[in-house]
C-alpha cells in the first residue's frame, strides 16, 4: 500500500506556511511484534504543535520534530491490522502519530479508543468531545470555576477551543460571553452561529474603550487561548477575584521572544488569579467530562463546527490558514 506523508521541509519562520512542508509517497512497511498499523481517517489541525516544529524544542510533552520526517499530529484512526494485545482491527482510536495516510503505534504508544457508547462520529473525538471540547470545559469549569451570571471574556473566539469555550460558557450559565476574533466576518459568525452575547475584533484598535463597552460590568473570567499583548486591555477590566485560565499562547508560537502585559500589579489589586494548565493530567476524568459534553450535544447546547480539508496533501495548506485566522472552528483534514 502507498502512504501519503507530509513532512517537516524546514523550520517555520514566524507563522507557518505551505512551503514550510513537504508531500511524499512511500510504500507501507509489515508491523512488527508490538505494533499495530493504523489507516487515519481525521487528522487534527492544533495550533499548539507549531512549538515542538522548532528546533531544540523538545520537553516532558513531546520531543522538536525532525526535518525531514512526518509532522507529528493528533489523528482519529481505524485499527487494520495488530500486534498488540490492547488494540484490535477495525476499532476506531484517537492518538498522535502524524499526519499521513498510514500511521504505526508502536509499543507503549498511547491509543485512546473511541467509546461506542456515545454514537459519535470519529471527527467529534478531535474537536468538542477531544482535547478541543476538553480543553475549554476543563478551563471553565474546574480552572476558573465559572459561576452563573458571570461575564467571560474568551481570546480566538472563532479557533477551535475558543467557539467550544463559549458555548460551554453559555451552558454553564455565564450571564454575558464575549469573544475576540480578527475580522469583522468572523465577528459576525460568532453571533449568529456559535450565540456569542458580543464580539470584539482586536485589530480595530481602541481595545480600552470597546471591552468597557462591551463588558460593562467587568470581566470575571478571561479564557485566554492568546497570550501575549492583548492580556494587558483586559487586565484593566477585570474584577475582583477574576480568573484567568490560560490555555494557549498563539501569539508567541511564531515569535522568537514572547511579549506580554505591563499591568500585572491589576492582579494583585483584583486578587485575581491566572493559572495555566494542560488537559492531559486530568485523563482520570475524561469520560466524565464527554458525558456532559454528549448530553450538550444532545440537547443543542453544543455544537461541534469544523473548518474541513480534504486528502493528506492539504495539510500544509490548512496549516497555514490555521495561523491566519482563516478556520471558522475546528481545522480537520479529511484523509
Amino acid at each position: 500500500m502507498k502512504n501519503t506523508q507530509v513532512l517537516l521541509a524546514r523550520r517555520p519562520v514566524g507563522r507557518p506556511v505551505q512551503e514550510d512542508f513537504r508531500v511524499v509517497e512511500s510504500e507501507v512497511a509489515p508491523i512488527g511484534d508490538g505494533q499495530a498499523l493504523l489507516e487515519n481517517q481525521y487528522i487534527s489541525l492544533d495550533a499548539g504543535f507549531r512549538n515542538w516544529m522548532n528546533e531544540d524544542a523538545g520537553d516532558d510533552v513531546l520531543p522538536a520534530m525532525v526535518i525531514d520526517q512526518p509532522v507529528m499530529g493528533l489523528v482519529a484512526a481505524k485499527v487494520v491490522e495488530s500486534k498488540r494485545d490492547d488494540l484490535s482491527p477495525g476499532q476506531d482510536i484517537v492518538g498522535r502519530t502524524a499526519w499521513e495516510n498510514f500511521s504505526v503505534a508502536g509499543p507503549g504508544e498511547l491509543m485512546t479508543p473511541i467509546q461506542e457508547k456515545y454514537g459519535l462520529t470519529a471527527n467529534y473525538f478531535l474537536g468538542v468531545m477531544g482535547d478541543t471540547g476538553l480543553s475549554a470545559y476543563f478551563g471553565l469549569r474546574r480552572v476558573a470555576a465559572l459561576k452563573p451570571g458571570e461575564t467571560v471574556l474568551i481570546s480566538a473566539a472563532g479557533g477551535a477551543v475558543g467557539n467550544a469555550a463559549g458555548q460551554i460558557a453559555k451552558a454553564l450559565g455565564a450571564g454575558r460571553v464575549v469573544g475576540f476574533a480578527g475580522s469583522e466576518e468572523k465577528c459576525r459568525w460568532l453571533e449568529d452561529e456559535v450565540a456569542y452575547d458580543a464580539t470584539i475584533n482586536y485589530k480595530a484598535g481602541n481595545l480600552d474603550a470597546v471591552i468597557a463597552a462591551t463588558c460593562p460590568d467587568g470581566v470575571d473570567v478571561y479564557f485566554d487561548n492568546v497570550g501575549g499583548d492583548l492580556l494587558e486591555p483586559v487586565l484593566n477590566h477585570i474584577n475582583y477575584q477574576a480568573r484567568i485560565p490560560f490555555c494557549g499562547a498563539v501569539a508567541d508560537y511564531t515569535v522568537e521572544e514572547g511579549s506580554g502585559p505591563a499591568n500585572l500589579f491589576r492582579l494583585v489589586a483584583n486578587c485575581g488569579r491566572l493559572e495555566g494548565f494542560m488537559t492531559h493530567y486530568w485523563m482520570e476524568d475524561y469520560e466524565a467530562a464527554r458525558d456532559v459534553l454528549a448530553d450538550w450535544l444532545e440537547n443543542g447546547s453544543l455544537k461541534n463546527f469544523e473548518a474541513r480539508y480534504e486528502g493528506v496533501e492539504s495539510c500544509g495548506k490548512a496549516y497555514e490558514d490555521l495561523f491566519a485566522g482563516k478556520n471558522f472552528g475546528k481545522a480537520i483534514v479529511v484523509v
